[in-house]
């Protein structure tokens, strides 16, 4: 079935009206299947509490796995499994304290950590204190699900050391030091600017022109500019540091991206993060597709295009043009066509169907369909079904990945 949809995009000096054609695919067959609240339920409180052995090697990112199991059991109205004092108090001792208001200036990054091992370093050397942009993300994100006063949070800290690391052209690097830059980051510093309520942290007009340029041809968003789109998310899988021990001194070495699941490859926040980040710095209004004429900073009737194609055959979302559905594009893709308020553009029938065959016996998700459940396709999985207004499943604010009402806690 295809339909044409027609837009007016309207900028400063003309209008262009483009027609975008648009296959939905077929609704499938219903399904017997049912969204299975309490096993997901039951896998995450398992998660929050016993992680398996395979998750050893995700240590750097701990802080990361428990967003995803502490914010998972919110959405699923489950909070009430968690300690949330106990959470809290977790989370504030991963944050870094200068030892002065002079160190501000020093050029490091005051925020937070992943886990104890980011928190190792040689005494004598103190240029590297171990905290990231998305480790920070996630830390705050904690905070605001389970309630925590952020009178306590050393924000100015956070703030002012957080601009150093924004780079002249607008991007973000996510450490002090020796890192990538791309939309991943500038995602994460406008996210901790949002969740902060303060926004020194930020030079919007230089990070809303260095998203800008990272739209593609196609109008989907690459990591940096004249890339490949993308319409994965995977911010939360930071190129980390990997602390190595010698007999003499702590050394740190790049490493291989370290993945938050068993076997994730690591992938670009693009689409999601360019979208998100222009809605949290208020440069993108919201419900675009609802008003009469379409005026934006970006390309939207391209952006919706390169969306809508992304819905393959078996109803799942892919990431990129010939890649298969995977369980996180659900999110991912879904969710930057909720910002746009574009959520009924795609066949929702075919996404749930397709998201029930990765749903797993055990309670969860996994990438694919009939694969064993991870941590991370499980969160992004079961926020999947937020977009698709799941009765029992709590709404998200879509453009910092938490609940609606945790957002709202200040």
């Amino acid at each position: 079935m295809s339909c044409s949809l027609v837009f007016t995009q309207f900028s400063s000096s003309s209008s262009v009206t483009v027609t975008v054609t648009v296959t939905v695919p077929p609704l499938m067959e219903s399904s017997s299947f049912l969204f299975d609240r309490e096993r997901h339920v039951r896998y995450l409180e398992m998660m929050y509490s016993y992680l398996p052995s395979d998750y050893e090697r995700e240590d750097i990112n701990r802080i990361t796995l428990a967003y995803f199991a502490i914010s998972g059991l919110h959405i699923l109205d489950a909070l009430d499994r968690v300690d949330k004092e106990q959470v809290a108090n977790w989370v504030m001792s991963f944050q870094v304290h200068p030892k002065d208001t002079d160190d501000l200036e020093n050029g490091e990054f005051y925020g937070f950590c992943g886990s104890r091992t980011a928190q190792i370093r040689d005494g004598t050397d103190l240029s590297r204190n171990g905290s990231h942009l998305a480790n920070t993300y996630c830390a705050l994100s904690i905070l605001k699900i389970v309630g925590y006063n952020f009178s306590s949070v050393s924000s100015e800290s956070i703030l002012i050391s957080m601009r150093k690391l924004q780079q002249p052209d607008g991007s973000y690097m996510p450490i002090h030091a020796g890192a990538e830059k791309d939309l991943r980051f500038v995602f994460c510093a406008a996210a901790i600017c949002s969740m902060l309520d303060n926004w020194k942290g930020i030079d919007r007009e230089k990070a809303k022109k260095y998203i800008l340029s990272c739209q593609s041809y196609d109008g989907g968003f690459g990591l940096v500019p004249c890339s490949e789109s993308h319409g994965s998310g995977n911010f939360l899988v930071p190129y980390q540091l990997n602390w190595l021990v010698d007999a003499y001194s702590w050394k740190i070495q790049r490493a291989e991206i370290l993945t938050i699941h068993a076997r994730l490859s690591g992938s670009g926040g693009a689409t999601y993060c360019a979208v998100a980040a222009l809605r949290l710095m208020g440069f993108i209004e919201e419900n675009l597709m609802s008003r009469s004429t379409l005026s934006s900073i970006i390309n939207v009737p391209l952006l919706l295009e390169w969306c809508l194609q992304r819905q393959a055959p078996d109803g799942g979302f892919q990431g990129r043009t010939n890649k298969i559905s995977d369980t996180c594009y659900a999110f991912w893709v879904g969710g930057v066509l909720r910002m746009l308020g574009a959520q009924n553009f795609f066949n929702k029938g075919c996404l749930r169907e397709f998201l029930f065959t990765c749903q797993s016996k055990y309670g969860g998700f996994g990438k694919f369909p009939e694969n064993l459940p991870d941590l991370y396709h499980s969160y992004y999985g079961i926020s999947a079904f937020s977009l698709l207004e799941e009765p029992g499943v709590k709404p998200l604010l879509i453009e910092l990945g938490i609940v609606d009402i945790a957002a709202a806690n200040r």
